[in-house]
């Protein structure tokens, strides 16, 4: 019996298939490209509207909608977001203060799950540990590194060495303004008052000393990014410590880290679109056209990520060939069902991926059943 379409497609196997690529992230990408939550996005807009930009000029080249970036449920892609950057500053140059004015637009909420776990922690320290291991889920481009104690401070670094060239100054001013404003409603309710130095490098900040309540933010130019509290801050509780809370939120931001991490910038979004019909993968072109983008620009960005078009449809197309040859059908059916006309050229690929003829293939998947 032939399998239609639909079954195969409702296939449990093949379902699975599916998720393989969900835990394939390029070995090549940061620290911070990881799906985010849409805030980022919402407040690129907000600012390019404020400079009286039209919207669809900074979603160019996305796949997204300004419809979609208000959903507080959607998500996005660092390189969607890079992507909006880009256009953003190519319309506005790359002006001194224009990612403070977006980094000013966060407020705690935009923070999520991982806001509730910072705030729930039982020390400062506790939350600073919390925050070094969660910090892509804030969207920062910044990695954070553990504290370095000494008898009077402790030193957390901010290392900026992933955060592309081009849009650099955009990024760290964003990243450090977005901090400024999370930090003090983050301590707001501990006691004695706290004096924290955000040390800048090669970048001017336009304020100078933030106070909100008991806390005080001064900014310095330095020779290192750094965020620098006094030592005994660490061991002080948090002002809503609550243990059990905070083990929650933490199992719950691991779980969405995860999950997020499966989604890689734009080579996963390619590889998933090749997946919604591996029996005629779309062309370059056609992805690229579907991205309001170049093929140039597609490849440049799969370039980026470590990978290309090729490379991923033959991922996509060697791992569905294993499960279909295991779930029974013959090398031609399987040959048919990913779009090939002819079965010489199907184990001709098969050969180059796997070093082997799917026939072989097919056999081993028998006796390693049997066994």
């Amino acid at each position: 019996m032939t399998l239609g379409r639909s079954q195969w497609l409702d296939n449990d196997r093949i379902r699975q298939t599916f998720d393989i690529f969900r835990h394939m992230p390029s070995p090549m990408a940061p620290v911070w490209d990881v799906a985010r939550s849409s805030a980022p996005g919402r407040h690129i807009l907000e600012t390019a509207v404020h400079h009286g930009l039209n919207p669809e000029i900074c979603l160019s080249g996305t796949g997204l909608t300004s419809q979609g970036l208000r959903d507080p449920t959607s998500e996005m892609h660092a390189s969607q977001e890079l992507t909006m950057i880009r256009n953003l500053i190519g319309r506005l140059g790359d002006q001194p203060g224009l990612g403070t004015e977006t980094g000013a637009r966060y407020t705690f909420a935009d923070m999520g799950i991982l806001g509730y776990a910072l705030i729930s922690s039982p020390t400062v320290g506790d939350a600073i540990d919390v925050a070094c291991r969660y910090a892509a889920l804030s969207t920062v481009y910044l990695s954070l590194a553990a504290p370095e104690l000494n008898n009077t401070e402790a030193v957390i670094g901010l290392d900026n060495a992933q955060v592309p060239p081009d849009v650099r100054r955009f990024l760290l001013e964003r990243d450090f303004a977005m901090f400024l404003q999370i930090l003090p409603p983050l301590m707001r309710g501990v006691d004695a008052p706290i004096a924290m130095r955000l040390e800048v490098a090669d970048l001017q900040l336009p304020a100078s000393l933030v106070e909100i309540d008991n806390v005080t933010v001064t900014v310095e130019n330095a020779v290192r990014n750094a965020l620098i509290v006094p030592a005994d801050l660490v061991s002080q509780p948090m002002p809503a410590p609550d243990p059990q809370t905070a083990a929650i939120c933490i199992r719950q931001c691991e779980e969405l880290l995860n999950r997020r991490r499966t989604r890689r910038g734009m080579s996963a979004w390619v590889r998933m679109r090749m997946i919604q019909d591996s029996t005629q993968i779309p062309s370059m072109a056609t992805i690229a056209r579907e991205l309001c983008i170049t093929d140039r620009t597609l490849h440049r960005h799969l370039a980026g990520e470590g990978t290309s078009y090729r490379a991923l449809a033959d991922e996509v197309r060697a791992a569905l060939a294993a499960e279909l040859l295991s779930s029974g059908l013959t090398v031609e059916e399987t040959a048919r069902r990913l779009g090939y006309s002819e079965t010489a050229a199907f184990t001709r690929a098969h050969i180059r991926w796997n070093g082997r003829p799917p026939s072989e293939s097919k056999r081993r998947g028998r006796s390693t059943a049997q066994t």
